[in-house]
């Protein structure tokens, strides 16, 4: 019996020294409450096996730990990488597919929000007009302050004497002497003004259809109107009207308008297309002027370009949509020399797109309009006898075409009514008017077109009259006039000198002579 005990107390040290070894003590463990037992030998019981399993349970937990992290962040970089990826091969694919060259179209970033991008890059802030006669103090001049007075707020229209020099007016003039004038596109060729002053013909629906029907079925189709939006010569169809007709041709069963569905469709105009007052017509004001177009980019005249910067400055636009508007118009008027009321820019639709951003634009669109924001005016000269700017209904309290007519005559003749209209601005050498030809749309952009902005300029009675317009012009898409500035800006990045050379010829051809 001793000797088995001997040699269990044997086995039993030595597996309880290796186990201490294992978790680094080596000391005996000894209860401190139970007494030696009388007659048996004590037994020395040491630390189990427990601390290595404990151990190497840790280890396992901690490693497993390790690779659930290692595969968790391999799965995170694959799926942040993806979208990226796919979105590139997506547009290097579309970018191949279409033949576009990618020095005229850069490709848009992915994962980007245009909309977002064009309010923040182009904002469209407005000079508040307080109150008529209301006067600020703008710094447009080094070391100078100037007044801006408010003249009207239907629309919202400043005056700022003293914009240019004496000088700087007359290198204005010089430069459009040197570059030559051409007749204005609605000029009246003089003895004429009475023949063009009758009353235009007011033509049936009857008669309006067969005009349009141009292979004469029968029926109107698409085409056909389309045509006529896109002749530069139709006057007679409002952006309005066309669209109403289009809408009815769309509306119809087989696609086609018969006469029946055509009278329908004028029953339901605002405005006859062919109803028109007094001897204005309504798409093509008249004038009798000469004008000429002045760049106003790289290479120009130094006072061109500081005429371009003084205009930012006074509308407080960012300078690229200034930079990339219209070039500079000089206009002469001699005696008797004018032009009828108009707007310098046009309403939008669905079936229009702007001419400055056509680059840009839908090409399917059905008629090219001019989108001017802003109008700055500048008078190069003092003029002896009339030659007012007119504004009939600026700060009516409503507006209605029909009031334009009274008593039988019509306020947009300015040969006729010019001293009837609400507000008239004599030209003094060196002022400024400013106007915004559209109103806010409510989000800091362009919105629908001022209509209190008409105006147009009385018959020269003495000397000559010299005038400027300088636009701003604005896409209402904002989306569009982005990609319009990112074209541009791209083109002239990657071919120096060739906007240069383009762009007066690109707006010049654009430009619809108001």
């Amino acid at each position: 019996m001793d000797y088995s005990n001997r040699h269990i107390h044997s086995e039993m040290d030595d597996e309880s020294q290796e186990s201490m070894d294992a978790c680094g003590d080596s000391s005996p463990y000894v209860p401190p409450h139970l007494p030696p037992m009388p007659g048996r030998e004590r037994l020395q019981i040491q630390k189990s096996s427990v601390c290595s399993r404990a151990y190497f349970v840790v280890v396992m937990v901690f490693f497993h730990v390790y690779i659930i992290n290692i595969i968790g962040l391999l799965f995170y970089v694959h799926y942040n990488n993806s979208p990226a990826d796919i979105a590139s091969a997506d547009g290097d694919t579309s970018a191949s597919s279409s033949g576009v060259d990618s020095r005229l179209s850069p490709p848009d970033p992915p994962q980007q929000d245009p909309d977002l991008d064009v309010r923040q890059s182009f904002s469209l802030p407005r000079i508040e007009g307080i109150r008529v006669g209301h006067v600020q103090r703008v710094s447009l001049k080094p070391d100078r302050i100037q007044e801006m007075k408010t003249l009207s707020l239907k629309p919202l229209l400043f005056e700022i004497p003293g914009f240019l020099s004496e000088e700087e007016c007359g290198v204005v003039v010089q430069l459009a002497q040197l570059k030559g004038l051409m007749e204005s596109q609605a000029t009246v060729p003089p003895g004429d003004q009475e023949e063009e002053l009758q009353p235009l013909l007011s033509l049936s629906p009857e008669e309006t259809f067969s005009l349009l029907d141009l292979d004469q079925d029968g029926l109107l189709q698409r085409q056909e109107i389309l045509s006529h939006s896109r002749s530069r010569d139709g006057t007679w169809l409002s952006p309005e009207n066309l669209r109403q007709i289009l809408t009815g041709q769309e509306a119809s069963p087989a696609g086609v308008l018969t006469l029946e569905e055509f009278r329908r469709v004028c029953d339901g105009m605002s405005q006859h297309p062919l109803q028109q007052r007094g001897g204005t017509r309504r798409g093509q004001p008249k004038r009798k002027s000469r004008h000429t177009w002045l760049y106003q980019g790289p290479g120009s005249h130094h006072i061109l370009h500081a005429l371009r910067n003084r205009v930012t400055h006074l509308a407080r636009l960012p300078s690229p949509l200034v930079e990339l508007s219209e070039p500079l118009q000089v206009i002469r008027y001699e005696q008797g020399g004018f032009s009828h009321a108009h707007h310098d820019s046009s309403p939008s639709h669905p079936e229009t797109t702007c001419s400055h951003t056509r680059l840009a634009g839908n090409t399917s669109a059905h008629t090219e309009i001019s989108c001017r924001y802003i109008t700055v005016l500048l008078y190069l000269n003092s003029v002896e006898g009339g030659g007012e700017t007119t504004f009939p209904v600026a700060d009516n309290r409503t507006y209605e075409e029909e009031a334009l007519v009274q008593g039988g005559v019509d306020l947009t003749d300015t040969q006729q009514s010019c001293n009837r209209g609400n507000l008239r601005v004599k030209p003094t050498a060196g002022t400024a008017l400013l106007w915004y030809n559209h109103l806010s749309d409510g989000n800091g952009w362009m919105g629908e077109l001022d209509e209190y902005s008409l105006h147009g300029d009385c018959p020269v009675t003495r000397g000559v009259k010299w005038v400027a317009n300088s636009w701003v012009n604005v896409d209402p898409d904002h989306q569009r006039q982005a990609r319009y500035q990112r074209l541009v800006t791209h083109r002239q990045e990657g071919e120096p000198g060739r906007e240069e050379r383009e762009t007066p010829l690109h707006h010049s051809n654009l430009h619809q002579d108001l």
